[in-house]
């Protein structure tokens, strides 16, 4: 059978960690299967380190996303490295899948794992200096940073870890968070960690209000107190942005799911969306804990109710 009139069991959009394993489980039930997305491995390829997920102690973000493409490849899953653009649902009960490519491929189902999007700022400079010091990875720009003075904005588990990975490189690392250390969320290891680091310190209750420098270059930010109201400016050469995402739930939108208030898609324990034949798995949903062994579980989740009804829905035609 050609692609041109080929119909997939199961066409998971997203090649991160929930996609994958989605994949890996799909192909085991002898499911006709298609995983399309932009980052080979998804986000965790850009974290410095892992030690979190079972069965490894420690392991790059990137060579664990990298063993996921692995396992998914050697069960023969097919893969596209390209960005899906639209999906329809047709009058016959198929979905039809467009890729940036100009591509229109039939489904039975799908499986939406596309994740998060970076947060920003949202503040005077944020835009004029990315990628000329404003940054949403550590693991990636960390070491541009060799020698200097950088920011990490964020207070949650991610902001810990990035700051000491950038110790390893910059001179000096800053946390900076807009609120004060009761609303700090590190995993203990981690806070204890920067906690002895030399290199690193905290600026609780500040918000930055403005990035500048010159025509290439952060020199300064425009810092306001949260508590006092009082503005002043604060040496730095580096941003790093890491204030939570938002929920790449366009094309569940599109489709018709159910979303909370926070635009993510609502699923249940089968990771099955409101939309009869969408599944969702991974940080687009409404999962409350953004963790990859989650993002893992929900996509054999998916995997599983996808078959069962791809199997009930092939016996219906």
């Amino acid at each position: 059978m050609t692609e041109a009139n080929k119909t997939y069991d199961i066409i998971i959009v997203g090649t991160g960690m929930a996609g994958l394993a989605s994949a890996i489980y799909a192909k085991r039930f002898g499911m006709e299967t298609l995983v399309i997305g932009e980052l080979q491995g998804g986000t965790i390829t850009q974290t410095h380190l892992v030690e979190n997920y079972p069965g490894y102690k420690s392991i790059s973000g990137f060579e664990l996303g990298m063993k996921f493409i692995e396992h998914a490849a050697s069960v023969e899953s097919e893969i596209k490295s390209t960005k899906v653009t639209n999906i329809t649902h047709t009058k016959a009960g198929i979905f039809e899948v467009e890729t940036a490519k100009g591509e229109k491929l039939l489904t039975y189902s799908v499986l939406l794992a596309t994740g998060l999007a970076h947060r920003k700022l949202g503040v005077p400079g944020e835009a004029k200096y990315t990628n000329k010091g404003v940054s949403y990875c550590a693991t990636c720009d960390g070491p541009l940073f060799r020698g200097k003075k950088v920011i990490v904005v964020g207070g949650g588990d991610s902001a810990f870890k990035e700051s000491l990975f950038l110790a390893e490189h910059a001179e000096h690392v800053t946390i900076m968070y807009r609120r004060g250390e009761e609303n700090l969320r590190p995993e203990p290891i981690n806070a204890q960690r920067v906690e002895a680091h030399p290199k690193i310190d905290l600026m609780l209750n500040t918000v930055i209000k403005e990035i500048k420098g010159d025509e290439n270059v952060i020199t300064e930010l425009l810092i306001e107190d949260a508590l006092t109201s009082e503005t002043s400016t604060f040496e730095a050469q580096g941003v790093f942005v890491e204030i939570g995402g938002e929920a790449r739930s366009a094309l569940g939108i599109d489709l018709g799911c159910n979303l909370d208030g926070r635009k993510q898609i609502i699923i249940d324990r089968y990771s099955r969306s409101s939309v009869p034949g969408v599944f969702a798995a991974g940080d687009v949903t409404d999962s409350e804990w953004k963790q990859g062994v989650i993002c893992a579980a929900e996509g054999a989740a998916a995997a599983y109710a996808a078959y069962g009804y791809v199997n009930k829905k092939k016996l219906e035609n």
